[in-house]
């Protein structure tokens, strides 16, 4: 078995697991093999201790990283926003304007709520009346009908 020029270091699973399991296993494990600099003191001397740990066997600095990489795309996007310090004052003002706008449809659908509610409350009252008329009007019209009955 051993390794060949297409398939690399993943030769020694054969045929098993699938291409396309291999491929990206062979991507993983070329740049993982890479040394790395360490962001501390730049020497080219970092090894993974475990998932995601990585040191530097030369200045002993412990940093995360991803599972296999020391760096990740998004990890250096968000060190390069941290180091620049631009995002904060606009990601402040952007939040600030959400949060209000949040509050001022909030606040309609409050007055809204309101209102309906307002507009549901008058029509059971309503309701209740016609429904105390009725009764009066059915008693009325029972001792009509027991007066012209006894007469």
């Amino acid at each position: 078995m051993g390794e060949t020029k297409k398939v690399g270091s993943t030769g020694r699973f054969g045929v098993r697991y699938g291409v396309g399991i291999r491929k990206k296993l062979l991507k993983v494990e070329s740049i993982q093999v890479q040394k790395q600099k360490c962001p501390n003191c730049g020497s080219p001397t970092v090894k993974r201790k475990s998932r995601g740990i990585f040191a530097c066997k030369k200045c002993a600095y412990e940093f995360v990283g991803g599972a296999y990489f020391p760096k990740t795309l998004t990890g250096g996007l968000i060190g390069q926003m941290v180091s620049q310090k631009r995002f904060v004052p606009e990601a402040i003002e952007k939040l600030s304007e959400i949060k209000e706008e949040i509050k001022e449809v909030k606040g309609e659908k409050e007055v809204k709520e309101d209102e309906k509610k307002e507009s549901k409350k008058p029509a059971k009252k309503e309701i209740k009346e016609n429904k105390a008329q009725a009764d009066e009007v059915k008693e009325e019209s029972e001792k009509e009908t027991d007066a012209e009955g006894e007469n």
